[in-house]
């Protein structure tokens, strides 16, 4: 998969396995991994890191096809999802640090073009969750390039 605003290739990632076909050395059951899943959850991790922590942690490599869920399926269920996706906030903490760095630093016009691009993603994931209904219509990122220049 490509860059988004580069010319150059993505990273090569490690691949999953196809199917989970033994499974005898997973000490948990389904309850016992939606309840792990809650507790993490309640404890303030986001979903990915609930993944890597059940994954290193547990033993429990794939939440999926154990369970037959994702681990954003379980949180909805029990009504812990964040207000914000993960991605999002994650785009949006970027963002603010970028934007303190160039509070120090005024005359950095690469990482001006930086946060340029960087509020474009935030305004296309912004419009597809708006769309999926994650997110309230009236949701709104303000942008902070031109208060820069």
């Amino acid at each position: 998969m490509a860059r988004i605003h580069s010319h150059k290739k993505g990273k090569s990632h490690s691949n999953r396995p196809p199917t989970i076909r033994s499974t005898q050395w997973i000490r948990f059951d389904n309850k016992e991994i939606e309840a792990l899943i809650v507790k993490l959850a309640k404890e303030g991790y986001p979903p990915s890191m609930i993944g890597v922590k059940l994954r290193d942690e547990y033993g429990i490599p794939l939440v999926k096809p154990l369970i037959g869920k994702s681990i954003s399926d379980i949180l909805k269920e029990h009504n812990i999802t964040p207000e914000i996706p993960e991605d999002l906030n994650n785009l949006l903490k970027k963002a603010k640090r970028l934007q303190e760095h160039l509070k120090r630093h005024k005359s950095d016009r690469k990482n001006v073009h930086s946060l340029e691009l960087l509020e474009a993603k935030i305004h296309r994931l912004a419009k597809y969750y708006k769309k999926k209904g994650i997110l309230p219509k009236d949701w709104k990122y303000k942008a902070v390039v031109a208060q820069l220049v």
